[in-house]
């Protein structure tokens, strides 16, 4: 009796086993609990609250990459600072770099902005290729599809719950994009300036101009010949939005809005960055309220 009971309990636990996902981002956490529903458990690495490129790589996350049976990164350069030495740490064969639970979503993106050449005097550029691509909420689907994919070949067991989820997010997500892309015709034409090229993805998506950027180079604090370069071109070029992120200085934006009439307009890089943006549709829709009234 005792034989069979611990029997059942082991087949129980094996049958209600979650898949342990780990991710970089919280805009990858939702797209995960999308597509993998109730078989997986999903741990979120980074606070949206702070810059991307510089997340601490706190031990208290080492547990979590070491339980981990699938790791999702946003890719592309953006972990380089703080997620290698974390995997390293961990050391879980699961989810090292180049092994099946290991995924780089920047693999189903066309990335944008790829230097031709890499040196130092260019700034903290990306030699891959500009990693905010999560700005395009037509960027959605395709990495959703990308993880759908992996999820099926780690838990064959649920490959059909899976395929069922990513079929009603697909339609889901459509839906949502068909009512976007018709919020976002008012901007088309539209010219601004960014303080990091955070928004080159979703800019470029519905036509909207980017003319120059706040940091002279990225990654590099604005000087004051720069600024003042930047002041006379936006009067010139009569540009009156300011595109500021949540986590960089705001002290510069400001003052370029003073001498030339802008407004500064905060918009959300990642779910959860401002108030309101807790889902991914809040997310995108809080970006088209702000950028194009």
């Amino acid at each position: 009796m005792k034989k069979t009971t611990l029997l059942l309990t082991l087949l129980s636990t094996l049958v209600f086993a979650k898949v342990n996902v780990v991710v970089s981002y919280p805009y990858l956490g939702k797209i995960m609990q999308e597509v993998g529903g109730d078989q997986v458990k999903v741990k979120v690495l980074a606070s949206a609250k702070f810059d991307p490129h510089f997340v601490i790589p706190k031990p208290s996350l080492i547990p979590a990459i070491a339980r981990a049976d699938m790791l999702v990164a946003n890719g592309a350069g953006l972990e380089i600072g703080w997620l290698p030495p974390l995997l390293k740490s961990a050391n879980n064969p699961k989810v090292r770099i180049g092994s099946e639970g290991f995924v780089d979503a920047s693999r189903v993106i066309r990335l944008m902005d790829v230097p031709k050449s890499v040196s130092r005097s260019m700034g903290d550029i990306h030699p891959e290729g500009n990693p905010h691509f999560v700005t395009d909420p037509h960027n959605v689907l395709p990495i959703a599809k990308f993880v759908t994919k992996k999820l099926m070949t780690l838990d064959t067991a649920h490959k059909n719950d899976y395929a069922q989820n990513l079929k009603a997010f697909t339609q889901k997500w459509q839906t949502f994009l068909k009512g976007f892309d018709g919020k976002m015709k008012s901007c088309k034409g539209k010219k601004v300036v960014q303080y990091h090229e955070l928004y080159n993805y979703i800019l470029k998506r519905y036509g909207i101009d980017s003319i120059d950027t706040i940091e002279p180079l990225p990654g590099i604090s604005p000087s004051s010949k720069h600024t003042l370069k930047l002041i006379n071109k936006m009067n010139k070029n009569h540009i009156s939005t300011i595109l500021q992120d949540p986590y960089h200085e705001k002290k510069t934006a400001k003052f370029i809005a003073a001498k030339t009439g802008a407004k500064v307009v905060v918009l959300p890089h990642d779910v959860g960055a401002v108030s309101g943006t807790k889902s991914l549709e809040a997310f995108y829709n809080t970006i088209a309220e702000r950028l194009c009234h």
